[in-house]
C-alpha cells in the first residue's frame, strides 16, 4: 500500500493483481514497463499482435472498435505504447506514420474512422463515420501521442505525415477559437492535448491555447454530449502532466481535487473503471485494464506513486 500526499491509499499490489486477473496482455506489459518490472521488448511483442501487413493496427486495439481493419483509433493506442517504451524505439512507429500518411485526406487530417467491414462489437460512431472529411478529434489525439513518441524517436519526429497532421490540427484548432459555440467536449480536450504536445516547438500553439481557454469551465469538467450520465472530460484528461502549458487552464485546487478523485477511484478489485457506455463484454473489460494503466501513469507523473 502507498499513501499519497493527497491522503489517498493506492494498493499497487492489488492493481497488479487486477491486471493479471482481468487485463489483456498488452496492458499487463505496459504496466510492467511503467513499474520497471517489464521490458520494452515484451510490450512491443504484445503490440505486434494487433498489427496488419499494411503497417496499421486493428483487431480491437481500440476496445470499442473490434474490427480487424487498420484504423486511426487503433493508431492512437499503438503510439501510446511507442511512447511508453522511451528511450527505446521501434521501426514499426515510423511504419505506422507511413500508413497514416497513406490514409490522410488532402488537408492533412485523417477521417474519424475508415470503412469497417466487420462491425461486430463496434460502437456505432466508429462503424458509421464519414470517410471523406477530416476529423480534428481523432487527428489531434493521434498527432498528440505521436509527438510524445517523437520526443525520443527521430524517425517519427521527421516524418512527413506528422508535419502534415500538425499543420492541419493547428489550422482547425485555430478556427475553433473563432467559433461562437464551444467545440464538442472530446474535440476540445484532444485539441488542447495536441497543442500542449507541440507547444515547445510550435510558437503559435500558445496563442491557440489561450483562444480556447474561454471554452473551459471554471471547474474544468465538461460533460460529453451523447455520453453516459456520468461521462465527462475532466482536468486530468486535458492536462495529465505537471509543468505543461495546459495546466495553466486549471486552478491548483481543481487539479488537486482531481488527483484526489483519481487516487480514490481504485476499486475493491484493484483496478479502475471507466464511465463510457459498453459495446461488448470484451471491450468493457479491456477498457478497465487500459484505464488502470492510465491511472497509474497519471499518478506516477504527478508524484503520487
Amino acid at each position: 500500500m502507498t499513501t499519497t500526499r493527497t491522503g489517498a491509499v493506492i494498493d499497487l499490489p492489488a492493481a497488479v493483481d487486477f491486471m493479471a486477473r482481468h487485463a489483456r496482455l498488452l496492458d499487463r506489459r505496459r504496466v510492467g514497463v511503467l513499474l520497471g518490472s517489464g521490458s520494452p521488448e515484451a510490450a512491443l511483442a504484445a503490440l505486434a499482435a494487433y498489427r496488419n501487413p499494411d503497417g496499421g493496427y486493428g483487431w480491437g486495439l481500440e476496445p470499442d472498435l473490434r474490427s480487424a481493419s487498420s484504423q486511426p483509433g487503433a493508431a492512437l493506442h499503438a503510439f501510446e505504447v511507442f511512447g511508453d517504451i522511451a528511450p527505446a524505439t521501434d521501426p514499426a512507429a515510423a511504419a505506422l506514420c507511413d500508413w497514416l500518411d497513406s490514409v490522410s485526406l488532402p488537408d492533412g487530417g485523417v477521417p474519424f474512422a475508415l470503412p469497417v467491414p466487420d462491425p461486430a462489437g463496434t460502437a456505432a460512431w466508429w462503424a458509421g463515420a464519414p470517410q471523406d472529411v477530416s476529423s480534428l478529434q481523432i487527428t489531434a489525439i493521434v498527432a498528440a501521442v505521436a509527438h510524445r513518441t517523437a520526443r525520443h524517436d527521430p524517425a517519427v519526429a521527421a516524418h512527413p505525415w506528422l508535419a502534415r497532421a500538425t499543420a492541419y490540427c493547428l489550422g482547425a484548432a485555430g478556427d475553433a477559437t473563432e467559433a461562437v459555440e464551444p467545440p464538442q467536449a472530446l474535440v476540445l480536450a484532444f485539441a488542447l492535448r495536441f497543442l500542449d504536445a507541440v507547444h515547445d516547438t510550435v510558437p503559435k500553439a500558445a496563442g491557440i491555447i489561450e483562444g480556447l481557454r474561454r471554452f473551459v469551465p471554471a471547474d474544468g469538467v465538461i460533460p460529453v454530449q451523447g455520453g453516459t450520465q456520468d461521462e465527462a472530460i475532466r482536468p486530468l484528461d486535458i492536462a495529465p502532466e505537471p509543468g505543461r502549458p495546459v495546466r495553466a487552464l486549471f486552478s491548483w485546487d481543481s487539479i488537486d481535487a482531481e488527483l484526489r478523485r483519481l487516487a480514490a477511484g481504485q476499486q475493491p478489485d484493484g483496478g479502475w473503471r471507466v464511465e463510457y457506455a459498453e459495446f461488448s463484454p470484451a471491450g468493457a473489460l479491456e477498457w478497465r485494464g487500459h484505464a488502470t494503466v492510465r491511472a497509474l501513469q497519471v499518478l506516477q507523473a504527478n508524484g503520487l506513486l
